[in-house]
This record gives structure tokens, C-alpha cells and sequence, in this order.
């Protein structure tokens, strides 16, 4: 088969994949967002003092106060499970944008600093603006996210001979381990490291109100972003040049997609914590199933995200209880294989 023959079969693949599977998106959404349901029921009655289901109906939609059970399902656990769920979308949806924004499969906030750089300036926040609100914090989280993925990008656009995929991930890894580093640093040094051993381990264990009501509009803001520009970064996808050459104004999607990174990854740390890997692997099971068109992608990664995350929190009590698992050390079990499979695959071409 020629050169040029292959190009063609080639492109002919790459636009039956951007169509998208229309049916198969459907079914995962609903039957995802079902499975999700339930396993959030499954993480509100499993804990230290187990609670049926029953009891978890009555006490979410017949509260009585006077009930020790339905105080713990209303204010310790909804909470929880819901932050569980919203963090695993908003992580899922920042490395979906990623990977078709850079075209690079090893994209994703773990990985490219974003989340070692909200981590960063929460122990900033913890040193030197102690007793800081959580509306605070969360803004030197979503200051943090940007300064790790400026940097990265910084580094990366030096490298020599272009900005492989492969290159772009090792400038991430090196640049969180020393965000990381100096995290540690400043943790010991002035005494806060207690209080920043939550956020590196991972965790939405103690997850109240208060979070849900400042992450949920992130929630709203961030995913309406990303369905505006879902049809445009798909595009993207296929190139910069295919891009422009349908009229694709580039520099407005990048940006935009760059403030959905940066809300959702912002607010994902600043409440769970440094969570990795998911914005990685579910990004490219999505895209398995559903194609490369990102109007489906979008919605998929945040089921499939918020599924995972916390069916993860429910392993993370179950493995060793009473004491609680990092849930950071459960995505890595399932995360790590695969970013070592992706980047043997990607470094072919190094």
C-alpha cells in the first residue's frame, strides 16, 4: 500500500472516530450515572458503623435529627459521597480537555504539575496565612494550578527538537517532584506539615457542607465551559493546522480550555486533596468507547471520573479498616500501570 493511500485510510479512520458512537454515550451516561447512584448509596451505608439501605433512604429524604444514623448520613457522609463524585468529573473533564487540546495522550493534572502546584500554594496558605477561610484556599489552589502548568509549559517549550508527548510529561513529572519537594519544605519548616498531610495523601474522608456549597458552582461554571468548547477541541484534536484551516480561532479555545483546567483541577485539590491519575485514565477509556468527539467525551469522563472516584473512596475504607486507605494510593494502583503503558507507547518515537 502506498504512502499515500495509508494517509488516506488513515484520515477516513479519523473521521469515523470524530463522529463519535452516539448510542454507546448514551447508554454509558445513563446507565454510568445509575451505577454512580447506587455506588454512592454503597459509600453512605459502608463505614465504621455500617448503615442499611433503608435506613440511608429514610435518612436522606425523612431526616430526623433526633437519630443518631441519620446524622451521620446527612453530615458526614452526603457530603463526602457527593465531593467524591464531583471530584472524580471535574479530574476526569481536566485531563479529557488536555489530551485533546495538546494532542498529547500522557496529558493530565497529575502528571503535568497542575495538582503539585495547587498542593504548593495551599502549604504557601497554610505557612503564611494561617486560619485562611476555605473560599481562600481554594484561591491559592486555583493560583497553584496555573504557576505548575505555566512552568511546565515553560520548560517543555525550551526542550530541543519539539515538544514530544514523552517530553512534555517528563518536564511535568519533574517540575511536580519539585513543587512537591518544596512543599515538604515548607510544611517542616513552619510546622504545618499535620495539616498538609491530608492534601498529599488524598482523601475526601471529613468532607462537609461548607465544600460542597463553594465547589458545586465550580461544577456549573466549569462544566458549561467545557460543553462550549467541546465541539471546538475537537477539532483541535486532529491538529493545529486542520484546525485553523476551518476557521478554528485556536487561541480563544486554548484559553478557555485552559480556565476549565485550572477551575476544576483548583477546586479538585483544594477539597480531596492531591488525587492522581484519573484526569489519565479515564480520558482514554472514554475515548475507547465513545470516539474522539469531545461532545461526548465531556460528559462520558465526568460518569466515568465520578464512578471511579467513588468507588475508590469505598476501597479506601474497606481495605484496611477501621483505618482509612489514601485515596491518592488507590487511583495510583490502577493509574501507574497505565501511564507506564502509555508512555512505553508514546516513547517509541522520542
Amino acid at each position: 500500500m502506498s504512502v499515500r493511500a495509508q494517509r488516506i485510510n488513515k484520515q477516513e479512520q479519523e473521521e469515523r472516530e470524530v463522529k463519535g458512537r452516539p448510542l454507546v454515550a448514551s447508554f454509558i451516561i445513563i446507565a454510568g450515572t445509575i451505577a454512580m447512584l447506587l455506588a454512592m448509596a454503597a459509600s453512605v451505608s459502608l463505614g465504621a458503623a455500617d448503615i442499611d439501605l433503608k435506613t440511608v433512604w429514610n435518612g436522606v429524604f425523612h431526616y430526623n435529627e433526633e437519630l443518631t444514623s441519620h446524622q451521620i448520613i446527612q453530615e458526614l457522609r452526603m457530603p463526602r459521597a457527593i465531593v467524591a463524585a464531583l471530584v472524580g468529573g471535574f479530574l476526569a473533564i481536566s485531563g479529557s480537555i488536555m489530551q485533546g487540546m495538546t494532542r498529547n495522550p500522557l496529558a493530565s493534572p497529575s502528571i503535568m504539575g497542575v495538582t503539585d502546584g495547587s498542593t504548593f500554594m495551599i502549604a504557601i496558605a497554610f505557612a503564611f496565612f494561617p486560619g485562611l477561610n476555605y473560599l481562600g484556599l481554594m484561591s491559592f489552589s486555583f493560583v497553584g494550578a496555573g504557576l505548575g502548568a505555566g512552568i511546565v509549559f515553560l520548560v517543555g517549550a525550551f526542550s530541543k527538537g519539539g515538544l514530544s508527548p514523552v517530553k512534555l510529561a517528563l518536564a511535568g513529572t519533574a517540575v511536580g517532584a519539585l513543587l512537591s519537594a518544596l512543599s515538604s519544605g515548607i510544611a517542616i519548616h513552619y510546622e504545618v506539615a499535620q495539616d498538609m498531610s491530608f492534601w498529599y495523601a488524598g482523601g475526601v474522608a471529613g468532607t462537609q457542607w461548607l465544600q460542597v456549597k463553594f465547589v458545586f458552582p465550580v461544577a456549573i461554571i466549569g462544566l458549561a465551559l467545557a460543553f462550549f468548547i467541546a465541539r471546538s477541541v475537537t477539532i483541535l484534536s486532529l491538529g493545529e493546522s486542520v484546525a485553523k484551516g476551518l476557521g478554528q480561532r485556536t487561541g480563544m479555545v486554548k484559553v478557555l480550555g485552559t480556565v476549565v483546567v485550572l477551575l476544576m483541577t483548583g477546586a479538585a485539590v483544594s477539597v480531596a486533596g492531591s488525587v492522581g491519575f484519573v484526569g489519565l485514565v479515564v480520558p482514554h477509556i472514554t475515548r475507547f468507547l465513545v470516539g474522539l468527539d469531545y461532545k461526548w467525551i465531556v460528559p462520558c469522563s465526568a460518569v466515568l471520573g465520578g464512578l471511579l472516584l467513588v468507588m475508590a473512596d469505598i476501597g479506601a475504607r474497606m481495605i484496611n479498616p477501621p483505618y482509612e486507605t489514601p485515596l491518592g494510593a488507590i487511583t495510583a494502583l490502577v493509574g501507574v500501570p497505565f501511564f507506564l503503558y502509555l508512555a512505553r507507547k508514546e516513547g517509541r518515537g522520542l
